[in-house]
C-alpha cells in the first residue's frame, strides 16, 4: 500500500517530467533566459500544490494524464512568483531552495524575463492541453488568472504585504494579506484538480473551504520557519521577515501561540472534508504534511 510520502515523491517525479518537457532546453536561444528559467524551476521546490492538485483530482475519479498540465502550470506560476519575490525591488533575497536566486546567479533583467516566460508558458500548457475539454481549459485558465493576479489574488497580496512592512496590522488585515499572497495560489489548486474530476458544487465548496485553510496554515508554518530554523536547513535566508518588519503570525501572537493556532486551522481544515464522501486521506494527509513541516 503507498504512502503519502510515496504519493508526493511520486508527484515530484512526474511534474518535474512534464515541466522538462514544457520548459525549452538550456541550448535553446537564448540560451541565457533558459538557463535561468532552469536553474530556478529544477532547484528542487517541493511541489506542494501540484501534489495538492492531483490529490484534488483523484479524489473524485480524474485520471492522472489530466491533471499533470495543469499542475505544471501552478508549480510555474509559484517559480515565477518566488523569482519575483526575491528581487531586490520586493524582497531583496539572495537564497532560494539552497542555492544563488536567480537574480544573483544571472542577473536581475534576465529574472524579469524568466518570471515572464514562466507565467506565459503556464497559460498555454492549460490552453493547449488535449486532456481537457475547451470548457475545463477556459475555467482553468480563469481560476489560476484570478488566484495570480489582483484584485484578490498572489500579485495583489504582495502588494499587500510590501505596503505592510513596518506597520502594526490587525489581524483580519494580516490573514487577509496572506489569504491572497499564499492562500489564493493553494486554493485554486486544489479547486482545479477539483474541477478536472468534475466534482459537484457542494463538494467544489468544501474543496474550496478546506484549501483556504490550508493555504494559511501554510503561511503560519512558514512564518514560524523564518524565526525557529537555521538557512542552512531552510534553503532561504531565515530571519528575514524580522529584518524586514514583516507582519506576520509571531510578531502577532508569539510562537508558541503560532504552532497553536497551526494546530487548530489544521483540524479545521481537515474538518471541511467530512461534507465530501469519497476518500480524502491524501487530502487530509498533506494537510498535516503542511502543519509539520521543516522547511
Amino acid at each position: 500500500m503507498s504512502t503519502l510520502a510515496d504519493f508526493v515523491s511520486q508527484v515530484h517525479r512526474v511534474i518535474d517530467n512534464a515541466l522538462d518537457e514544457i520548459i525549452p532546453k538550456e541550448d535553446v536561444a537564448p540560451t541565457r533566459l533558459h538557463e535561468a528559467i532552469r536553474w530556478s524551476v529544477f532547484a528542487g521546490g517541493k511541489r506542494i500544490r501540484p501534489a495538492l492538485l492531483i490529490a484534488a483530482g483523484e479524489t473524485f475519479g480524474a485520471e492522472r494524464a489530466a491533471l499533470i498540465n495543469c499542475a505544471a502550470s501552478v508549480e510555474m506560476i509559484h517559480t515565477y512568483s518566488l523569482i519575483h519575490d526575491d528581487l531586490p525591488s520586493m524582497d531583496d533575497d539572495d537564497l532560494r531552495r539552497g542555492r544563488a536566486t536567480c537574480h544573483k546567479q544571472f542577473d536581475e533583467a534576465t529574472a524579469i524575463l524568466a518570471g515572464d516566460v514562466l507565467q506565459t508558458l503556464a497559460f498555454k500548457a492549460i490552453a493547449t492541453d488535449e486532456n481537457l475539454s475547451a470548457e475545463k481549459r477556459i475555467k482553468l485558465i480563469t481560476l489560476l488568472a484570478d488566484a495570480a493576479g489582483t484584485p484578490l489574488g498572489m500579485v495583489a497580496g504582495q502588494q499587500l504585504d510590501l505596503d505592510a512592512e513596518g506597520e502594526t496590522l490587525s489581524l483580519s488585515a494580516l490573514e487577509n494579506i496572506h489569504r491572497q499572497k499564499t492562500g489564493a495560489l493553494i486554493t485554486a489548486s486544489a479547486v482545479a484538480g477539483a474541477i478536472i474530476g468534475e466534482a459537484n458544487e457542494d463538494e467544489l465548496t468544501a474543496i474550496q473551504s478546506f484549501a483556504a485553510k490550508l493555504g494559511l496554515l501554510f503561511q503560519i508554518t512558514d512564518d514560524l520557519l523564518d524565526v525557529t530554523q537555521e538557512t542552512a536547513s531552510l534553503g532561504k535566508t531565515a530571519g528575514k521577515d524580522v529584518a524586514a518588519a514583516k507582519a506576520t503570525y509571531p510578531s502577532h501572537y508569539g510562537v508558541e501561540k503560532s504552532h497553536e493556532f497551526a494546530t487548530q486551522i489544521c483540524t479545521e481544515a481537515c474538518d471541511e472534508l467530512a461534507a465530501i464522501t469519497r476518500d480524502t486521506s491524501l487530502l487530509s494527509g498533506l494537510a498535516e504534511m503542511i502543519a509539520t513541516r521543516k522547511r
